[in-house]
């Protein structure tokens, strides 16, 4: 199977690392025409700079004004569109509901949700005048599972599904597919954090609580970011093309969170 994305032009968000960046390389590395933004500078500048001809920018995609800026900069630099992976999210407080703060709430949700919609709205004129192309959505086993002490999270995270399975209908009918990944934990620094939080929480040590997240996942190891990636790759070439509405899960057989 080829998975070709030659003469496509791609905007992947939060690309300095984990799983953005990830994406950014197999798409780079199958012919796209990137570009990048991440909120953090130094880590966009270094997968720009690994990835040659990419372009990149500093953007905090809850900032709809800022969104607005890079989106006008990509589509012109890029002249067109084809693929949007919505890649940007942030873990949110890890605590019970009555203990967590608004302001954290809130910023959860201006990040996860809103930072898809304004980056979404922007995208699709593009995608429908190029014929066509393909929206990626990241969302977590944490929009298709309860996940105790990260609501703020899960309830970002069914969102994201739900605004992915109405926007296929809604876009279907221009050729535009769109899709979600439900990644399950992911190894690397966000979950170590979760990991530690949670424990903290708990009143546990960090080798129980990983005992605890690993029992309910049937391979018995977190997921990577090239897995997820891989996936990203496979819905936004040919190979995907009558592939839509989906909620597509990555997860190494997790059967519940905890």
């Amino acid at each position: 199977m080829q998975l070709s994305l030659n003469g496509r032009n791609a905007i992947v968000t939060a690309a300095g690392g984990g799983i953005g960046r990830r994406i950014a390389e197999l798409f780079h590395e199958a012919g796209a025409r990137l570009f990048l933004c991440d909120i953090d500078e130094a880590a966009l500048d270094a997968t720009v700079q690994a990835l040659p001809g990419s372009f990149g920018m500093v953007v905090d995609v809850a900032d709809m004004a800022q969104v607005d800026r890079f989106m006008d900069r990509a589509l012109k630099e890029l002249n067109g569109l084809d693929i949007l992976v919505n890649n940007a999210g942030i873990a949110g407080p890890t605590a019970p509901i009555e203990e967590i703060d608004p302001e954290d709430w809130q910023r959860t949700m201006d990040v996860n949700l809103n930072g898809l919609f304004y980056c979404t709205r922007r995208a699709v004129p593009a995608l429908k005048q190029a014929g066509g192309g393909s929206i990626v959505n990241l969302s977590s086993a944490a929009g298709r599972f309860a996940f105790p002490m990260r609501s703020p999270y899960s309830a970002t995270k069914w969102g994201v599904v739900g605004v992915t399975r109405t926007l296929s209908m809604e876009l279907g009918p221009f050729g535009i597919r769109v899709n979600a990944i439900l990644p399950g934990s992911v190894a690397g620094p966000r979950i170590e954090k979760v990991l530690s939080a949670k424990a903290k929480a708990r009143g546990i040590g960090e080798d129980e609580m990983r005992a605890e997240m690993l029992a309910p996942i049937s391979l018995k190891e977190f997921v990577t970011a090239t897995d997820v990636a891989n996936m990203a790759l496979f819905l936004c070439s040919d190979a995907g093309k009558h592939v839509s509405g989906q909620s597509l899960n990555v997860d190494a057989g997790t059967e519940y969170l905890v």
